[in-house]
């Protein structure tokens, strides 16, 4: 069914007045919308509410709408070259070893949860492995392991790989996009609960909250009312780097195409990617401008301006979801559950084992799930200063997708009856 507003000028003009609410509401000093964003975070509002103008209001849909593509390469790496131009690479360093060790938890959950979740279907409703036709559940699923480990890319290489018709491949989509989905919503209410989960696993949170602390007094101590020309300055920064960006990302991504077969020779066919190249590189030069005067324009309000491109990426995240899909096909929305649960329950003991801070745990897992896109999205939620981080190891998830999904495919295929 069509959306009531197609258009995207409108569907965008939609989507911010949401936000606006969210915002205006979220810093209101009556006492109901104060109890009520202590429990729900505004940015998950700003994630849920486009879901719910998708159905069951049925206003806009992100199948007719170009927003999330234009959101995704122009104001993601716009946001992450801000977001950079403060960031306190010795405080990153002193984060430790414990956000790698989640990474990597968060993989191996990806990798085993899939047969675990086939295993466990196959005992309790083996209908529902049955998709019809001569095909097999596993091959479509290990697209899904592809796009849960490193993004649309390993994604694509899956489909390729193991054979997986476009009939197959579209109810993979489903289970994709709608689990992963509502598993960031949990992770963005999370994310308000931080210190009372971090109590329940007993971590030592002194690195972020020294990280945060350092980057907040970096922040307060050159802030002022930017200018007109400081503006257009830091959007000047922006985008020159985003299209710089963007230049290196086209002119790359060529070269690995000439060189598809050394690729998937070793597994490396992310690098085909011009999306990953236009993360690494935007990423790589707010970096390297935090070493330069390119850093004072934090004081004009640039990490600011990044977060505004980082809500209205949330928005055009939150319009990407229908949720009537997951009443379509609930037999293969059980197996993508069980599957996260796997992973959701990995992460848990590991982190409890270790202390991990739930940081550690969300971004970790969202490096993996949902890869450069949102990432950064969930490390600003605890805070915009630990942005980077997400990008960091979303970067380190495109590097190991392809690898993980192929043991996570074989495993499925090994345990499928």
């Amino acid at each position: 069914m069509e959306p009531f507003f197609t258009n995207d000028a409108v569907v965008l003009g939609l989507l911010l007045v949401v936000i606006a609410a969210v915002f205006h509401t979220s810093h209101s000093a009556k006492p109901f919308w104060k109890k009520f964003y202590t429990i729900i975070p505004s940015i998950l509002l700003c994630y849920f509410l486009p879901a719910l103008l998708n159905w069951p209001l049925g206003l806009i849909s992100g199948e007719t709408s170009n927003l999330y593509f234009v959101a995704s390469r122009y104001l993601l790496p716009a946001s992450l070259v801000l977001l950079c131009l403060s960031i306190d690479l010795k405080g990153i360093i002193n984060l430790g070893p414990k956000a790698l060790i989640m990474f990597f938890a968060a993989t191996i959950g990806i990798v085993i949860g899939g047969p675990i979740a086939i295993l466990a279907m196959s005992a309790i409703a083996p209908s529902v492995l049955d998709v019809g036709g001569t095909e097999e559940v596993w091959r479509g699923l290990t697209t899904v392991a592809g796009s849960w480990i490193g993004g649309g890319a390993n994604q694509a290489s899956m489909k390729e790989i193991y054979e997986v018709s476009d009939e197959l491949f579209s109810q993979m989509i489903v289970i994709d996009v709608i689990c992963a989905n509502i598993w960031t919503g949990f992770l963005l209410y999370g994310a308000n609960q931080a210190k009372k989960v971090d109590r329940w696993l007993k971590s030592d949170t002194t690195a972020i909250d020294d990280l945060k602390k350092r980057v907040e007094d970096y922040q307060a101590s050159i802030a002022k009312v930017p200018t007109l020309t400081e503006v257009m300055t830091i959007l000047a920064v922006a985008f020159g780097a985003t299209a710089l960006a963007r230049w290196g990302a086209d002119s790359i991504q060529p070269v690995m195409e000439r060189n598809i077969d050394f690729l998937n020779k070793y597994n490396l066919t992310s690098l085909n990617s011009d999306f990953f190249w236009l993360v690494v590189i935007a990423t790589t030069i707010g970096v390297g401008l935090s070493f330069t005067k390119a850093r004072k324009l934090e004081g004009a309000g640039a990490s600011r301006l990044g977060s505004v491109f980082i809500f209205i990426l949330v928005a055009t995240i939150g319009m990407q979801m229908n949720i009537r899909e997951v009443f379509d096909n609930p037999g293969l929305f059980a197996i993508g559950i069980s599957w996260m649960l796997v992973h959701v329950i990995i992460m848990i003991v590991v982190a409890k084992i270790i202390k991990a801070p739930f940081f550690f745990v969300a971004v970790g897992s969202q490096a993996n799930v949902g890869g450069a896109a949102s990432a950064p999205v969930v490390a600003s939620a605890f805070s915009p200063a630990l942005a980077p981080v997400g990008v960091l190891l979303a970067v380190l998830g495109y590097a190991l997708g392809t690898y993980g999904a192929i043991l996570c495919a074989q495993l499925m295929e090994w345990v499928s009856p």
